[in-house]
């Protein structure tokens, strides 16, 4: 081969080389950063979240696929089989298992634990230690079963899903309720607005699965929402025009308001009375009827004779004789002497 090609083959080398050792190296940076994130998920253990811990302890070492030497015994190595490699992969495991488990815990923990070498044994001498009394966790939740109420604002299926993870744990402590037991205690820990939905029930010979009470009760949920709704708008239409017909009232008592002021600002000069003039006070037409006769006005029952005549006036419409009638006015004019 030419030196040129040499060369240029070498150099190619060169590049490969360095392609590969700079994917290892950014494979280990982010394979430390996907460990560091995986160790901060599981919570730091303490008296009252021995659950959270180890949930989370089995979920992260499940995902590192460091979780061997908790789910199997260490292989026995013989002659004839020495397990070389599960032996290697076991002790990796349990190794790795110990760090983890331990860099959650406490040291003021760690004194009342016993050091140990076994993964497995360790955690469950941490499960004895924060053991709660089975009798007492069991009549808890049995309580809360039977004390819970669903909330009109919540959402049903959560709530029956919640129940049926209540009812679970029962099973784990060997306290299980039957699927028509728990379907009685949904039913009847249900608001008032589902009393219909419940005698329907009660009234059919047909059992309901869990499942099945979900499913039903998610459907008349949604049909009590959108029944809800439409209430409300009638509700909300109804309301509207009793404002219009309030506003249109309150609109006309201040004019009725403003013209009774406009009136009590007038005084008759002749009553001393508010609320009309001289020239409309009806004490003051008759006085005039009394103490004008033969003077100045007279009364005539006939037009003939009459100069000129004008209708009368608003306030000239009517006269008080001297019996005290009221005579209806019909022209006011200048008579013939």
């Amino acid at each position: 081969m030419p030196r040129s090609g040499r060369a240029r083959a070498a150099k190619v080398g060169s590049r490969r080389e360095a392609l590969a050792r700079a994917a290892s190296t950014w494979s280990r940076v982010v394979n430390a950063n996907n460990v560091s994130a995986q160790l901060a998920g599981i919570p730091t253990l303490n008296g009252t979240n021995y659950a959270m811990w180890k949930e989370s302890v089995e979920i992260v070492l499940g995902c590192m696929d460091l979780d061997h030497a908790l789910r199997m015994e260490r292989p026995n190595s013989t002659t004839e089989n020495p397990n070389t490699d599960k032996i290697e992969k076991w002790d990796r495991s349990n190794r790795m298992c110990l760090m983890i488990m331990k860099r959650s815990i406490p040291s003021t923990f760690r004194g009342s634990i016993t050091e140990g070498t076994n993964a497995k044994n360790f955690l469950k001498e941490i499960e004895q230690f924060f053991a709660k009394n089975a009798k007492t966790e069991a009549s808890n939740t049995l309580m809360k079963i039977v004390t819970m109420r669903y909330k009109e604002k919540g959402n049903i299926r959560e709530y029956i899903m919640e129940m049926s993870n209540l009812n679970g744990k029962l099973k784990e402590l060997k306290l299980e309720l039957s699927d028509d037991l728990l379907v009685h205690l949904i039913l009847i820990s249900l608001p008032a607005q589902f009393g219909q939905f419940v005698v329907s029930y009660n009234t059919q010979k047909d059992k309901w699965t869990l499942n099945e009470l979900m499913s039903h009760l998610v459907q008349e949920e949604e049909r009590l929402k959108r029944d809800k709704t439409e209430s409300a708008h009638l509700a909300s239409t109804s309301q509207d025009k009793k404002k219009k017909r309030a506003k249109g009232t309150a609109e006309n008592v201040p004019k009725q308001k403003k013209h009774k002021k406009q009136d009590k600002e007038f005084t008759c000069f002749f009553c001393k009375k508010a609320g009309h003039i001289k020239k409309e006070c009806p004490k003051y037409a008759a006085w005039r009827e009394k103490h004008d006769s033969g003077a100045t006005a007279h009364i005539s029952m006939s037009m003939q004779g009459c100069l000129w005549s004008r209708p009368p006036t608003s306030n000239e419409k009517f006269i008080y004789v001297g019996d005290g009638a009221k005579v209806k006015v019909k022209a006011i004019g200048k008579y013939l002497n």
